[in-house]
């Protein structure tokens, strides 16, 4: 169990004055009464029929309480369950673990590989036997029959025991091919909804623009055009196209709105100091896009506050801009505890439900994990300080969720089905595929890459990411995983003698869920780096797997469970290792395995070539082995910009004319430029040209670039298009993405490729904040990275 969350709870229960969470009085009768016309459910009929206290139990949600209606062995208890919540409960989080709090990362030994499982997540079979247990008693023993709607968790596949671990958010960012994101979220949604659940708290599309916050590798990285192309293929992939959603699909929520990935001093949930002119330009832009193009169902609400208002209780965020504005018209759902922590944290109420008052006014319509504010909230009604229209707003929204989510007609699963499907071979085949096409080569001198089994007879795997699988937050047991040494074992077979060791140890416990955690004893890991030594000296080659893991880089979701740095360089004694191992003279590959964009400048002159992988998912061996030794060609990109220091930050490339003017006595350029990746063949790009050089403001205009393929190797290029408004009346960045695609080219293949240029990719808010394109000249810069680009001029009049 986290005993951070717990302590949240317990903090949070005696600010507002309680003891325990909440019991909605009354009894239910047992005689299903729901309206219903074929598969459509008349919500209005409904809600006429409904008392408060049913509504209440619509807009709130259980999951640290699941242990008071289980029994010991984690099977649910009806008769616990009519006591606790007579009238059913809205919402139920993460049925696929067995009581709420616990983690279901396994008690690790740093040391090894081998994963030890605590009782603490189900199969697929025991989450669809628990599910269909659940929605018949919510359909049979309360009075209207309502079912609940079950969520799960989905960053970069289902977070479940067993499931496909794709690679990390931001390593799938790196592919610049939604196609691809959206083929992975299909099968994650198809591994949910084969378990019972319906909705799914995913995709972040968080704009992130602090190395040193720890959910970094929870998003798509720092640009906004990225980002919003990312979230729109990651909800089409969970949802479809259409309501009510498929047997194989399941409702997305949008994470975190907004400001989420700017927090003050890179610690999460800090401030987030932010004008509206940004907020407007940068971190709306993925979710109006979400929400527009894709119809996610639900938005989830971020912890953070902007200019002194807590997002949970900010309704001009929620209710003027994402419903007036944007015209949303699904759910809000709160993040967890985070109700609560309007009064526990943010100090703008002074009772619990004050809090679930405020959130509600504010457009919040659900609370999560566990219903306590709003219960809490009743006596408001009851005394005239709460209007019921408040109320029956979030429930009537609720209830349409449900009914887009075909909650009504599909409350029984297969168990069967849910164990045949779930880490599947095509999952299999769609994890590996996503793993080859996420890692960045930055460096690659004297073609040391693609290796040769003739030329290096002996290999030396050394680092503390070797024999390891890096998984990243959000992660559970997949049905395999293959660690860097394994993928290489498999790759060389007989043909090449590899040799391993450890080098040094990152943490003593390498856990995204323990809340202690220390870095490993640094004499113990310069012993550790005399050994690998001489390992090392006995190779022909040294592949290098460093970087980070699990607990270096992780959601800090208290004071107690931290994730955040102030520092982006290699953790622990990792840079004596690369010293040490530079001077063996021996050839040395680095992989890079992390969540979070990492500054190598103390230590790059010493690596001749870095494979930057983020976090590739249970496939990354295969993956790595595939590039390293040439099956497989690197075609990613960094979607951030890599500071040289911390000092830098923030280094994001779409940076206002005035800023980045340099620093005395250091260089102030990145250490690698956002877009940036290299390949095993080379590219000649065409100067771009435009079918139209002039248009109106709410003109169209398409540019073309032909790419050819000048090596010997089939490979993949990413044309990037960036737009400047040459002239405008505020200021505008120097360049912003606003096109791309992803190429693959045979040797002497040369293709054409066209990026339309809409009003979209031209407008900016003006000194009035009206959206508006502006007559002018803009500059239309084409390449294949941020800082290599060649420039046409496109005049709008």
């Amino acid at each position: 169990m986290s005993q951070s969350f717990l302590r949240t709870l317990l903090v949070s229960a005696a600010f507002f004055g309680v003891t325990a969470l909440p019991v909605l009085s009354g009894v239910a009768n047992a005689n299903p009464s729901t309206t219903t016309q074929g598969d459509t459910i008349d919500i209005d009929a409904l809600l006429a029929q409904m008392t408060l206290d049913e509504k209440i139990a619509q807009i709130t949600c259980v999951w640290f309480g699941k242990s008071d209606i289980y029994n010991t062995d984690g099977s649910f208890n009806p008769v616990a369950m009519k006591e606790k919540f007579p009238h059913g409960i809205g919402c139920f989080a993460r049925p696929q673990d067995t009581i709420g709090m616990e983690g279901p990362e396994e008690d690790r030994d740093v040391n090894d590989s081998t994963v030890v499982r605590r009782a603490s997540a189900r199969t697929p079979s025991e989450t669809v036997e628990l599910t269909n247990t659940i929605q018949k008693w919510m359909v049979e023993e309360t009075r209207l029959g309502i079912p609940t709607l079950f969520h799960e968790e989905g960053l970069h596949g289902f977070q479940a025991r067993y499931a496909t671990s794709f690679p990390q958010s931001i390593a799938l960012a790196s592919t610049f091919d939604p196609d691809l994101v959206e083929q992975v979220f299909s099968v994650t949604a198809k591994e949910i909804r084969a378990r019972g659940a319906h909705h799914v708290l995913s995709p972040v599309v968080d704009v992130a623009v602090d190395p040193r916050w720890g959910r970094i590798e929870e998003t798509y990285g720092e640009d906004p055009y990225l980002v919003t192309r990312m979230g729109v293929a990651a909800v089409k992939g969970f949802q479809g196209d259409s309501f009510p959603i498929a047997d194989d699909k399941v409702l997305a929520t949008l994470k975190h709105m907004t400001g989420h990935g700017q927090p003050e001093g890179g610690m999460n949930i800090g401030p987030s100091q932010i004008s509206e002119r940004i907020l407007r330009e940068v971190f709306f832009p993925p979710f109006e896009a979400a929400i527009k193009e894709a119809h996610a169902a639900s938005v989830m609400a971020s912890y953070n506050e902007i200019d002194g208002v807590p997002s949970h209780g900010n309704s001009w965020l929620l209710n003027d801009v994402l419903r007036g504005e944007w015209g949303f018209d699904g759910a809000v759902v709160a993040d967890y505890f985070a109700i609560a922590e309007l009064g526990v944290r943010h100090a703008v109420v002074a009772t619990q439900p004050e809090a679930g008052a405020l959130a509600l006014r504010s457009g919040v319509d659900v609370e999560l994990p566990d219903g306590a504010a709003f219960i809490a909230m009743k006596d408001l009604v009851a005394s005239g300080d709460l209007d019921l229209s408040y109320i029956d707003q979030a429930v009537r929204r609720m209830l349409e969720m449900k009914q887009r989510g075909n909650v009504w007609a599909t409350t029984v699963s297969d168990p069967d089905y849910a164990d045949q499907i779930t880490g599947d071979d095509s999952a299999r085949a769609l994890a590996l595929e996503a793993a080859q096409k996420a890692p960045v080569l930055l460096k690659n001198e004297g073609g040391i890459l693609p290796l040769s089994a003739s030329k290096y007879k002996r290999i030396a795997v050394i680092g503390p990411n070797a024999d390891v699988t890096i998984l990243g937050g959000y992660s559970d047991e997949p049905r395999q995983t293959v660690s860097i040494l394994d993928g290489l074992k498999a790759k060389v077979g007989n043909d090449v003698s590899l040799s391993h060791h450890k080098g040094v140890s990152l943490t003593d416990n390498r856990s995204w869920w323990d809340d202690e955690v220390s870095l490993s004893d640094a004499d113990e890991n310069m012993s550790s780096i005399a050994r690998a030594v001489k390992v090392a000296k006995k190779a022909d080659l040294v592949i290098l797997a460093i970087g980070g893991d699990e607990s270096t880089s992780r959601e800090a979701w208290s004071e107690t469970h931290m994730g955040d740095r102030n520092d982006i360089t290699l953790i622990g004694q990792q840079k004596e290792l690369v010293d040490a191992l530079a001077e063996t003279g021996k050839p040395m590959v680095a992989v890079i395995i992390s969540g979070r964009p990492l500054s190598l400048a103390n230590v790059e002159d010493k690596l001749p070539a870095i494979l930057y992988g983020w976090q590739l998912g249970q496939e990354t061996g295969t993956a790595v082995a595939d590039i390293l030794f040439g099956d497989v060609n690197p075609g990613g990109k960094m979607p951030v910009t890599v500071p040289r220091t911390v000092g830098q930050i923030p280094a994001f490339y779409y940076h206002k004319p005035s800023a980045r003017r340099g620093y005395a006595f250091d260089d102030a350029s990145p250490l690698y430029a956002f877009g940036y990746g290299l390949s095993y063949t080379t590219f000649k790009m065409s100067e771009p040209t435009l079918d139209h050089a002039v248009i109106a403001p709410d003109g169209t205009a398409t540019m073309s670039v032909t790419i050819t393929n000048t090596g010997n190797r089939v490979g993949d290029e990413v044309v990037q298009m960036y737009i400047r408004d040459k002239v405008s009346s505020v200021t505008r960045p120097v360049k912003e993405l606003k096109g791309f695609a992803r190429v693959t080219l045979n040797p002497g293949e040369t293709k054409t490729v066209s990026l339309p240029i809409t009003p979209a990719a031209l407008r900016f808010y003006n000194l009035e904040m009206d959206r508006v394109v502006e007559p002018g000249e803009f500059d239309i810069m084409v390449g294949n990275s941020s800082d290599n680009v060649q420039t046409t001029t496109l005049t709008v009049r």
